[in-house]
């Protein structure tokens, strides 16, 4: 986390109405019993927090991916593409899973420049977004994406133990920039990311990453 995403950073349009909500209701608590209007402060400042959306430095070297969002690397390894978004059943890639925690800033940023080639919404569960099972059980947002240099890599935005709803701005056939905003997941939750085997992996599970800057991966050779 730096520094910059707790001193008066911008909030994602999602908070606005947590963040009225909540100090509308500290007034009233305030009115009511003192105590219990500093109880409804706190709660105001956690969801200013909670839905901050702090500038970042999109690294701009050709190749590259960036992650889709804060947290740590949960995972790294072969996977099967979402089928939905039009994968064959026998296909393989790698996969690199970022768990977000409710203190991680839950705004997803574009992993790189190109065009939305497909999107798929998947009802599903709610289990922890930290275990494996939650790429193919849990409710979640896929996105197919060419890049501009003509690769193929799709990303999802799962839905977690406490996240219950995934906004997603995207549309099919639209442009995005790297490290593009494109959606928020609130209150806890995961971003895998599928590599075209054109990508060498440069992160390692357990690693931080900070969404929009940190490099996951980068074009062999």
């Amino acid at each position: 986390m730096k520094a910059s995403d707790t001193v008066i950073t911008p909030i994602h349009r999602e908070g606005h109405f947590f963040v009225a909500l909540f100090f509308a209701l500290s007034l009233i608590l305030f009115w009511l019993w003192a105590p219990l209007g500093w109880v409804g402060l706190v709660a105001t400042a956690w969801c200013l927090y909670f839905f901050r959306d702090p500038e970042r430095v999109v690294p701009q070297r050709g190749g590259i991916l960036v992650s889709p969002g804060d947290g740590v690397v949960s995972s790294i390894g072969p996977a099967r593409p979402p089928a939905e978004l039009g994968y064959g059943d026998d296909e393989e890639r790698q996969r690199i899973s970022v768990f977000l925690n409710v203190f991680n800033v839950h705004v997803n940023r574009s992993p790189e420049a190109g065009t939305v080639a497909a999107m798929v919404y998947v009802p599903g569960r709610f289990v922890n977004a930290a275990a494996d099972t939650a790429s193919d059980r849990n409710e979640r947002q896929l996105v197919r994406l060419t890049t501009d240099d003509g690769h193929d890599i799709a990303f999802a935005q799962v839905a977690g133990l406490v996240a219950r709803r995934i906004l997603c701005d995207l549309s099919p056939g639209q442009k995005v920039a790297r490290g593009e905003r494109f959606g928020i997941i609130r209150f806890g939750s995961r971003v895998d990311i599928y590599l075209d085997p054109a990508y060498d992996i440069l992160v390692a599970p357990g690693q931080t990453m900070i969404g929009g800057e940190t490099v996951l991966a980068a074009v062999k050779g």
